[in-house]
């Protein structure tokens, strides 16, 4: 019993996860979440007190796991970040194109532009995922010699071209653009370092 509870939980937030990526968080109705995950009525509420905001909420915190979790194993897979986020921008980009450009549940501009403009907390949500990104990124080019000044700045532009490519890799649906990033991230992560 608490088997199946947990699974109609996980149910409900992939596939709000997937619709608030797939259609944005106003298009998303509560009751078409409930029908297409296919979990029993009233579980909705029963996990989700608040509704839709608290249900993003739990989407956004799951997401970001997910995304520093799989930056901690890319990054112990490669000597340096410069090598380590350009595999996690390429894996990303695979991903997107498997999912056929529409199926693919990044952290992304739905939450980031989207979300914020409907509350202060899932606008705090959003700011603290890019910042955990940042300081994750960050500790590895210190790790790699960076200073710590340096390391922030760069955390910060590789964060904003990474988002920025997966943006026109949506909209055109074409891995290109993650791709373009992924080969000039060793250049800027050089240029910084290289930077009086």
């Amino acid at each position: 019993m608490l088997s199946e509870k947990s699974n109609a939980k996980e149910s409900i937030v992939n596939t709000a996860a997937r619709l608030f990526f797939s259609q944005g968080y106003h298009a998303t109705g509560l009751n078409q979440i409930v029908k297409e995950s296919q979990a029993p009525k009233g579980s909705l509420y029963h996990y989700f007190p608040q509704g839709k905001e608290e249900l993003a909420h739990v989407c956004i915190q799951k997401t970001n796991e997910h995304i520093l979790q799989k930056f901690d194993e890319t990054f112990a897979a490669h000597s340096n970040t410069a090598e380590g986020l350009q595999q996690f921008i390429r894996d990303m980009a695979d991903e997107a194109e498997a999912a056929g450009f529409t199926g693919f549940m990044p952290f992304s501009f739905w939450a980031a532009v989207e979300t914020s403009c409907i509350s202060s907390d899932l606008r705090a949500d959003c700011q603290n995922v890019f910042a955990d990104w940042q300081v994750i990124i960050a500790k590895h080019l210190v790790e790699d010699g960076m200073s710590e000044e340096k390391a922030r700045t760069t955390s910060l532009l590789v964060v904003a071209l990474m988002e920025g490519a997966l943006i026109i890799s949506l909209t055109n649906q074409s891995k290109q653009p993650l791709l373009a990033a992924a080969d000039h991230l060793a250049v800027v992560a050089k240029h910084v370092q290289d930077m009086p």
